[in-house]
């Protein structure tokens, strides 16, 4: 029996709030259109500054979703 396949694709989260709000952002972003989803991993955060403050954070994420070769062209 042959094993799972998953893709990986990088997605980028932004927030004004926090971190985890703009890793949550970008989640529910890739679970409207893709399904079973299954890692994410955190690879980057940042954060954007305007005159001295923050105004908005960054999360880079690896997410990986399982690969359905029936659904494939």
């Amino acid at each position: 029996m042959p094993g799972s396949v998953y893709k990986v694709i990088e997605l980028v989260g932004t927030s004004t709030e926090s971190w985890e709000d703009a890793a949550r952002s970008a989640l529910k972003a890739a679970s409207d259109s893709l399904e079973d989803l299954r890692i994410a991993e955190v690879v980057k955060q940042d954060i954007r500054l305007e005159d001295n403050g923050i105004v908005e954070f960054r999360v880079r994420m690896k997410v990986s979703f399982k690969y359905h070769t029936e659904l494939s062209d």
